[in-house]
């Protein structure tokens, strides 16, 4: 988004017509700028002409699918992004949650639904403006987590991007170290919603984030997991003004 009051940007990705003009129209009321497109030649070119603040992006698609188009994305951006799953199918969840995705719904879905994950996601991804001596980096472990570019870097200044999700579950864990986040308390982090029992969103954004940090998840000594509890950022926490 370019102002305060700027529209957001909405990317729909599905090769189901029906769905696309659904979508166009239904967020389109919401005051949402939306354009769609049927696959990944066609989201290249559309990211690459005007780009977006939020895609939506279906995990069946001709030529490349949705978690190649994923990854690829989430190599080189941190745009956020909502996958469209099949039949709630838990293993594209998973993967595509692994691929760098913000968040899933799966279909058939309300189109409401659509909209309470769109807005969630946007408003965990706000502008971070600088020089108004707000809090700009939590360093921990060797690592700076950098808030206003969303990002990690090491000692050796080696930048490791995150995705917005990833982003907003180490920020949580950074703001309360030493203190147990429970598994709801990290997905109303995460999307603002209730987990099932067997929701494993947080469990694969804390894979991922050990991985990043290379924190050894069996015997993990940064995010430690505490049984029946949640987990927790050990050690102390350094706020950079």
């Amino acid at each position: 988004m370019n102002g305060p009051n700027a529209r957001p940007r909405i990317l729909v990705v599905d090769d189901d017509p029906d769905l696309r003009d659904l979508l166009r129209d239904y967020l389109g009321k919401q005051d949402m700028d939306v354009r769609t497109v049927a696959d990944g030649d066609a989201l290249r070119v559309a990211l690459e002409r005007d780009g977006c603040d939020l895609l939506i992006l279906d995990v069946m698609l001709p030529g490349d699918d949705g978690l190649t188009l994923c990854r690829e994305i989430r190599a080189r951006s941190r745009l956020p992004i909502l996958m469209l799953t099949a039949r709630g199918d838990e293993l594209d969840r998973i993967i595509g949650l692994e691929m760098g995705a913000d968040d899933y719904l799966p279909k058939p879905f309300h189109p409401r639904e659509l909209l309470a994950r769109v807005r969630s996601i946007l408003r965990r991804a706000p502008e971070h403006p600088d020089g108004d001596g707000s809090v700009r980096a939590l360093k921990f472990a060797g690592w700076t987590l950098d808030l206003g570019a969303r990002h990690l870097v090491d000692d050796a200044g080696v930048v490791t991007p995150l995705s917005s999700g990833e982003f907003r579950m180490l920020n949580a864990l950074a703001e309360n170290p030493n203190r147990v986040l429970s598994r709801d308390q990290l997905m109303d982090v995460l999307a603002g919603r209730d987990a099932g029992p067997f929701d494993r969103t947080v469990d694969v954004m804390i894979s991922r984030l050990r991985r990043r940090l290379g924190d050894d998840g069996r015997e993990p000594r940064i995010i430690r997991t505490l049984r029946n509890e949640g987990y927790v950022l050990a050690g102390p926490v350094e706020k950079v003004l």
